[in-house]
């Protein structure tokens, strides 16, 4: 191809990529509408269902190819709020009680679209001073609510199981595990644990290691005694007790392992201690949480996701080590083309602390609210939440629904029981309840199964959800009860 004819096609190329650079009369209409679906979207969120239960399942998405030629900017619009939003949980929405949800501030989501528009790298202080000084801002804070000292140090992930998938790859690193050792070394968690711990121990390379689930209170918790005596076992068997997986809020039940005297053990049989908590984390911003949670300061590792009780949308998550130094080795890699940013001097860079090298700038969804807001509002909304699994719970009972423990943070377990059912026919009965309230969708919740008992749980977290939510659960709960007979 002469000269001439490689500048003519490229003229030819640029004007034909030119709306991947929209002007600013194009970025506004594309801004307003974006705006305009939101505003639709957070006007209705008051009476929006929680669960939208639909035939088409938002299969119209398929009515929409992806071709040569673009589609209308309404029609785009379209499809996204009645076959991507409509259908499935309305997980942003107050009455989703199921799981743990996440909250998805608006000031969050103004941050993904900062973070979005200038696409800073987060990944590496030498390209990203900024971004990278923000992250390990937050990092060092959240350390600082947990307790730990200033070796402490992390990264923001995409959420618990990375974050798990991180923490125990360091945990076995720093122990100087290798593939002959595995067989031998043991983990030690409760069958409360998150089902992310095992497929963090496979993706590791780490099937291989024995897995000891410790009898757990009546209040499913992990029982210190029952710990002692198992790793008493293991070692007089030849095996090496190595990692110990304590919770700060199950999933399940909400329950909070007794930390301190976990520490306790960790520290005689020189055991890594590893809490996941992704859940309950942020809990320590209030009194109740800080108390339930004494021990959690001793962890080698901790798990937090901002993306459940800081409100967060999805999609963030938190990894700290007690030793930063600790996650480095496992997680510092380069190739030569990185040779540039190896001299620059500076903060840590949170890609050599994570599995992710590719990352989105993730710290500004974090940052944008705490900072603006300040910490007052976290607080009481954690602490509503906290009362409100409390209310619930007695609402409930008083209906005659058999109810769980006292809640350690805000899940509520309950089920419907009468007397003269087989646990089989109790069973199909709570499930039949789940079933109809998600048909119903005024609120959504979500079920468990507890020592063979199907359990129906209900998780306080949506910073959206209020004494009203409750009032509606518990309503549309008697109604459902009335129509089974």
């Amino acid at each position: 191809m002469d000269r001439d004819t490689l500048l003519a096609e490229l003229r030819l190329l640029e004007r034909a990529a030119r709306p991947l650079e929209p002007g600013a009369s194009r970025r506004k209409k594309l801004h307003g509408a974006a705006n305009a679906s939101a505003e639709r979207f957070l006007r209705g969120i008051g009476t929006r269902k929680a669960f939208m239960e639909t035939e088409d399942m938002g299969i119209g998405l398929l009515d929409a190819p992806i071709g040569e030629k673009g589609l209308p900017l309404d029609e785009v619009i379209a499809h996204f709020e009645h076959d991507v939003v409509r259908p499935g949980a309305g997980t942003a929405t107050g009455g989703h009680l199921a799981y743990i949800p996440g909250g998805g501030l608006y000031h969050s989501a103004l941050g993904d679209f900062l973070a979005a528009v200038t696409n800073k790298y987060a990944g590496f202080f030498f390209t990203g001073a900024g971004p990278a000084r923000m992250e390990n801002m937050l990092v060092r804070w959240t350390a600082n609510l947990v307790g730990l000292p200033a070796t402490a140090g992390g990264a923001l992930t995409s959420g618990g199981s990375i974050a798990n998938l991180a923490a125990i790859a360091a945990a076995r690193d720093a122990r100087g595990l290798k593939g002959a050792d595995y067989s031998q070394a043991v983990v030690y968690l409760t069958h409360q644990a998150h089902h992310c711990i095992a497929k963090a121990l496979k993706i590791a390379g780490m099937a291989e290691a024995p897995m000891r689930y410790v009898g757990m209170d009546a209040r499913w918790r992990m029982r210190p005694d029952a710990l002692a005596e198992a790793m008493a076992a293991d070692r007089a068997a030849g095996l090496t007790p190595w990692l110990i997986v304590a919770a700060a809020g199950t999933t399940d039940t909400g329950a909070i392992d007794p930390l301190d005297a976990i520490a306790d053990i960790a520290a005689r049989e020189r055991c890594w201690l590893h809490v996941d908590a992704a859940y309950g984390g942020y809990f320590l911003l209030t009194g109740h949480g800080k108390a339930a949670m004494r021990g959690i300061e001793r962890a080698d590792s901790v798990v937090l996701d901002p993306h459940k009780t800081l409100f967060l949308p999805y999609g963030c998550g938190m990894v700290i080590a007690r030793d930063a130094a600790t996650l480095a080795a496992t997680h510092t890699y380069t190739g030569h083309y990185m040779q540039d940013a190896l001299r620059a001097a500076g903060e840590v860079s949170p890609a050599d602390l994570s599995p992710e090298l590719s990352r989105h700038f993730r710290a500004v969804r974090m940052w944008l609210p705490l900072v603006l807001l300040g910490l007052k509002p976290f607080r009481a909304a954690l602490e509503e939440k906290l009362l409100l699994a409390r209310y619930f719970r007695m609402e409930v009972e008083r209906l005659g629904f058999e109810v769980g423990p006292e809640p350690d943070l805000s899940v509520v377990t309950y089920r419907w029981a009468p007397a003269g059912l087989s646990l089989a026919q109790t069973n199909a009965l709570n499930q039949s309840l789940v079933e109809g309230m998600q048909r119903d969708g005024r609120v959504f919740i979500s079920s468990t199964m507890l020592d063979g008992r199907y359990t129906i749980r209900m998780a306080a977290v949506t910073h959206r959800t209020h004494r009203k939510t409750i009032d509606l659960a518990v309503k549309v709960l008697r109604e459902h009860i009335e129509a089974l007979g």
